[in-house]
């Protein structure tokens, strides 16, 4: 999964026209610039490959998040569906704007389920925010139908799953905005950078001055814009930009190494009977990025675990003990741990969370995820299936 394993001399080439000219920050220059523009290159390459009209590259994915949901005018005391199962980013970018994630059930995608999330819509719902984790996605067709007959933004965060797809469209461009994450573990990397990708102009327009402090970009004179409303600042280095770029015009390419690593794994562990699969919903397409599967009980998972790492395998994750990923750790959260006041509603708001989430816990008691490495050989995957074939069986 990781980008970085693929850096070489297309990195270092972009990187050095930025040092060349000297200019590393995205706005103003132009003069020295010798024609580079990279971030606004990025954005242009990323539209092409997301089938969209329009990109917006910022400083990471939580920004990426933050952004698109205030450019949906998504604000104080609103509420955003969003599921158990994520990054914190997920539920920081939504307070960040003032919003209550308000936390819903998954199904065996691993993501947001759409009967749970018809069920926790009330009059403040605003958006339905499903995250595509590990390499795969939501049902997207059943949550734009109920985003379409409550009026709600769908709005994916595609960070962990650039490159898969869903009903023939790239993930990220099937709801009305679409956000990744370009941090330095994911597919492609910037070091630290994000995107959003939209096909409304009214959010493009909105995206580019808002993460940029309100500024209108209006003639040549940087000074002399004006700020139509409040920004911020979450802008995208040149030298980030120019990795975006390179690493972008490998996604292809790096697609194509995970699937046929996660193939050979997948078709190892076919071979137990009590090992089943992640449900990718018809006309989903993974990114392959994890394999994900299930085993028979939350007990049986555990000692799976563990037992992969006895047998020298690396890279699995068991995410319902994970204090980034599951809601069952996120005790800042749960227990409104900020360092500044939360507005009331913000409070009110966050204490419908204060549950449990049974159907969550069934499925993530019994799940373990496994990174797919860009750089094993085919001999290295192969022996690794063994491994994880040994493993499992040895708990069974």
């Amino acid at each position: 999964m990781p980008g970085f394993e693929l850096f070489g001399a297309e990195e270092k080439k972009e990187v050095q026209d930025v040092l060349d000219n000297g200019v590393l920050m995205r706005y103003g220059f132009d003069p020295m610039r010798n024609g580079h523009h990279k971030a606004l290159e990025l954005e242009k390459d990323l539209a092409n490959r997301m089938q969209t009209k329009y990109a917006q590259v910022v400083s990471s994915g939580t920004a990426a998040l933050t952004v698109a949901l205030a450019c949906a005018e998504i604000g104080a005391g609103d509420e955003v569906i969003m599921p158990t199962f994520t990054f914190v980013a997920s539920f920081e970018a939504i307070l960040s704007v003032g919003a209550v994630p308000v936390l819903c059930d998954i199904d065996d995608t691993l993501t947001l389920d759409p009967k749970a999330v018809e069920a926790a819509i009330t009059a403040k719902t605003k958006a339905v925010m499903p995250v595509h984790m590990c390499g795969s996605m939501a049902d997207l067709g059943a949550l734009k139908a109920i985003c379409d007959k409550h009026n709600l933004i769908l709005l994916e965060d595609a960070c962990q799953a650039i490159g898969g797809s869903y009903g023939g469209k790239p993930l990220g461009s099937y709801g009305d905005l679409g956000c990744f994450s370009f941090d330095y573990v994911k597919t492609i990397t910037c070091g630290e950078g994000g995107g959003i990708i939209t096909n409304s102009e009214k959010f493009a327009d909105r995206a580019h001055k808002y993460q940029d402090h309100g500024h209108d970009h209006v003639g040549n004179d940087r000074g002399a814009e004006s700020h139509p409303f409040l920004g911020y600042n979450y802008r995208l280095s040149e030298l980030n930009a120019a990795v975006g770029i390179a690493q972008l015009r490998k996604l292809d390419s790096t697609l194509a190494k995970q699937k046929k690593n996660y193939t050979i794994l997948r078709h190892s562990l076919e071979k137990i009977p009590e090992v089943t699969f992640r449900r990718v919903p018809e006309t989903g397409v993974e990114s392959y990025a994890f394999l994900n599967i299930f085993l028979p009980t939350e007990d049986l998972a555990r000692k799976a675990h563990k037992a992969l790492s006895t047998h020298g395998v690396d890279a699995c994750f068991y995410w319902y003990d994970n204090n980034w990923h599951y809601y069952k750790k996120w005790e800042h959260l749960l227990e409104q741990k900020s360092l500044g006041k939360l507005s009331k509603e913000v409070q009110n708001g966050l204490q419908q969370n204060n549950r449990s989430f049974e159907a969550s816990d069934a499925w993530m008691g019994r799940t373990i995820s496994c990174l797919i490495k860009l750089n094993w050989t085919e001999t290295e995957v192969n022996e690794r299936g063994s491994k994880m074939v040994d493993a499992i069986k040895s708990i069974l």
